[in-house]
């Protein structure tokens, strides 16, 4: 079955009955701010924004969708950033599904380490009612404030505490998800092991909303440590940023919970354009690491640690300055510098951005490799590096050169964004670490996979959605 050419005011209507008709939007001025995506790069619109309240009520919309062919695109806080929540330009009208009501915290099992939720719950409300009950859920992103745990499953996201904690696939043990057909699969399981079949749960986290709407989940909690460092080291380049992230983790093992590098200029955007934020350092340096090391001891065996990892750093010449938070506060304002750089970027104009992984001990090659080949496309680009060393992360972004005209230098993404995926390839990488693939990044990655990786694709997708609704032309490309 192919999707539906078109949305007639008939069909609208039944779709509305479902949610009631409060809960339908149809007035530009409404659905706009579903259909805009952050970044400005994709402009679509939508005949209807459904805003479902319960399993049930997705459970009858997909049902109906898949009886008359029409495309829905699931939407949790609309930060993705690879344009997976917004409908395609050139794409078949299609409802915008918004898990926003679902907004429940169905339970939370502090001895078991679980927390029950809907798919609509914010990041940041999560994190909140796990720090009521003495626990932690590590998930921590700078869309925290706005995005939704159902997005954050249906991309796999990753954010500052992978290293430690792993992706979003590692915090879920169990999902409740609605099928293209309506039928729903639960299975809200609280076990840290269970061995028996297919896992299912790992097709729906990462699909991107493709196979099918995760309206609920199972997440797994931590103990709160009970001592925490954060501290910013300066360095001359990224290789001394890795030697001393090869010490922090030999010396903290599991207990460096994140491990960030910045480039200069990213901090010089963040100081020059952001409220509260200044160079904690008197001289520059050409490289900044955030780190952050946690126990489950005390607050002076964290600090023990932490200061025995700078000291050395200096004394060796590996740093060439630290800083070590005296306090809370002061830990929160070095947060901010690295959790606004991408926000920073703006005011300097168009930005074009990567979210590539590489093996850890390759960042430093990547780096040095990568910005000539940036500058022969766009001589005099600032290249604006940063992200999550320690898992080998890096938000590759390349700022426009000063007095340059955006559109123009925008014009250039594609050829400039070959070279730099290209590189990273080269090293065993990935052109998507964290963000998924959604449109922006669908016909590359049948372009570098196995074609025997994308048929198994395409065949996991007719299976679950023969109907072609689900999230179409997101990922794959519609056969």
């Amino acid at each position: 079955m192919s999707v539906s050419p078109s949305l007639s005011a008939s069909l609208i209507e039944r779709f509305a009955a479902i949610v009631g008709t409060g809960n339908a939007l149809t007035e530009p001025s409404d659905t706009q701010g579903f259909t805009q995506e952050h970044r400005d790069l994709y402009h679509a619109s939508t005949p209807l924004v459904l805003r479902p309240g319960t399993t049930q009520e997705v459970a009858k919309i997909l049902k109906l969708a898949t009886e008359t062919g029409t495309a829905i695109i699931p939407q949790g806080g609309n930060t993705g950033l690879t344009g997976g929540q917004v409908p395609l330009a050139d794409g078949p009208p299609a409802i915008i599904l918004s898990l926003t009501r679902m907004n429940r915290i169905l339970d939370i099992d502090a001895v078991g380490g679980t927390m029950t939720v809907e798919a609509g719950v914010v990041l940041q409300t999560i994190q909140e009612a796990a720090e009521k009950v003495g626990k932690l859920f590590p998930l921590s992103l700078g869309a925290e404030g706005s995005c939704q745990i159902g997005g954050n499953l249906s991309t796999n996201a990753g954010g500052t505490a992978v290293l430690a904690y792993g992706n979003t696939r590692q915090l879920c043990l169990g999902l409740e998800v609605v099928l293209p057909t309506g039928e729903v699969w639960t299975a809200l399981r609280k076990l840290k092991k269970d061995n028996t079949g297919y896992d299912l749960r790992d097709l729906f986290i990462g699909a991107e909303g493709t196979l099918g709407v995760i309206t609920a989940a199972v997440l797994k909690l931590f103990p709160m440590p009970a001592g925490r460092q954060v501290a910013i080291a300066g360095m001359k380049s990224p290789e001394g940023a890795l030697e001393l992230f090869r010490r922090a983790e030999a010396l903290a093992g599991g207990g460096l919970t994140a491990f960030e590098l910045m480039a200069r200029i990213g901090v010089e955007f963040t100081a020059r354009h952001i409220d509260g934020v200044r160079d904690p350092f008197a001289e520059p340096h050409g490289w900044y690491a955030l780190i952050e090391i946690s126990s489950n001891l005390s607050e002076e065996a964290a600090r023990d640690q932490m200061e025995h990892l700078l000291s050395a750093a200096l004394e060796d010449g590996i740093a060439e300055d630290a800083v070590l938070a005296q306090n809370e506060t002061q830990a929160r304002d070095f947060w901010h510098m690295r959790e606004a750089l991408s926000w920073a970027q703006k005011p300097e104009g168009g930005s074009i951005k990567h979210d590539i992984s590489v093996p850890v001990a390759a960042i430093p090659t990547f780096l040095a490799q990568a910005e000539p080949l940036v500058q022969e496309v766009v001589p005099g680009a600032r290249i604006v590096a940063f992200g999550h060393l320690g898992d080998g992360n890096i938000h590759y972004n390349i700022s426009q050169p000063v007095g340059a005209d955006r559109e123009a230098f925008l014009a250039h993404w594609d050829a400039v964004s070959a070279k730099v995926h290209a590189l990273a390839l080269s090293f065993g990488g990935s052109i998507s670490a964290e963000h998924g693939i959604g449109q922006m990044k669908r016909d590359e990655l049948a372009a570098i996979r196995a074609p025997i990786e994308i048929d198994l694709m395409q065949r996991i997708k007719a299976a679950f959605d023969p109907a072609g609704i689900m999230n179409p032309g997101k990922v794959l490309r519609t056969r």
